[in-house]
């Protein structure tokens, strides 16, 4: 039965009841994570903010508390959702224990690229986002990539109304969740093979039913360094440190 994307935020909601607590939240350059019995992911936001008002108090407050502020406008609200979500959520997904690991030949963070790179040979492929390092596929497949702040090689995300719809291939993050452009880039996706990725993604099943044919996610190896990496200001480097990409193929 299709699921409207709009919905993705009351099933996230929904499938993050817990009586479970935080226990530690990290906001570091790049990545946010929650530790609840596990980590939870999620990109932290672009831009720095000196007054959030509910610093040093999040400690021990009920995932359940924090679940609903998914829908909020305010970013930093919203990536804690996001990462609290996903420490509930993904660590008992059978999707995720499911998943085939990825074992890049080449950089880490570029693996979903790279498993996919004999299939997207020949076709249109849009990227929701610019991946660091990306230039060495865009050179073997035929990729555009949509950026909020484009670069002389990108587009600007407006352009999302006119290609995406064309596309054969869509890589889409999961960060569009947070940012609330999921439901309108998922729309104009349904002609194309879907990909949702990114340390950000939920192993949700119910995303099969709004038109998502993979997910390609991240599997957590070594809480202790991912931890470390993130707040020593990390970026690509937990692909090398804590974190494994995985990839299924949703029914």
């Amino acid at each position: 039965m299709k699921v409207k994307p709009q919905e993705i935020y009351n099933l996230l909601q929904k499938a993050s009841q817990t009586n479970a607590v935080i226990r530690e939240i990290l906001i570091g350059l790049t990545w946010t994570s929650c530790q609840v019995e596990s980590i939870g992911l999620c990109m932290s936001p672009g831009q720095a903010n000196r007054t959030l008002p509910w610093s040093g108090t999040l400690v021990n407050t009920a995932i359940a508390n924090i679940a609903p502020w998914l829908k909020s406008w305010n970013s930093y609200e919203a990536t804690v959702a996001m990462a609290a979500i996903n420490a509930v959520i993904n660590p008992s997904s059978a999707l995720l224990a499911s998943a085939q690991p990825l074992y890049p030949n080449g950089s880490a963070n570029l693996a979903v690229f790279e498993h996919f790179l004999p299939l997207i040979r020949g076709k249109r492929v849009v990227i929701i986002g610019r991946y660091p390092g990306l230039s060495e596929y865009e050179r073997e497949a035929d990729m555009t990539v949509l950026e909020r702040q484009p670069n002389n090689q990108d587009l600007p995300d407006t352009a999302c109304e006119y290609l995406l719809p064309e596309a054969d291939w869509v890589f889409l993050t999961a960060t569009s969740i947070v940012n609330k452009t999921f439901p309108r880039l998922v729309e104009l996706s349904q002609n194309a093979t879907l990909v949702l990725m990114g340390p950000t993604v939920p192993w949700l099943s119910d995303l099969a039913n709004m038109g998502i044919d993979y997910l390609a996610g991240v599997a957590v190896t070594h809480p202790e360094a991912l931890r470390q990496t993130i707040a020593e200001g990390g970026g690509i480097r937990i692909f090398e440190t804590g974190v494994q990409y995985r990839v299924l193929k949703l029914e």
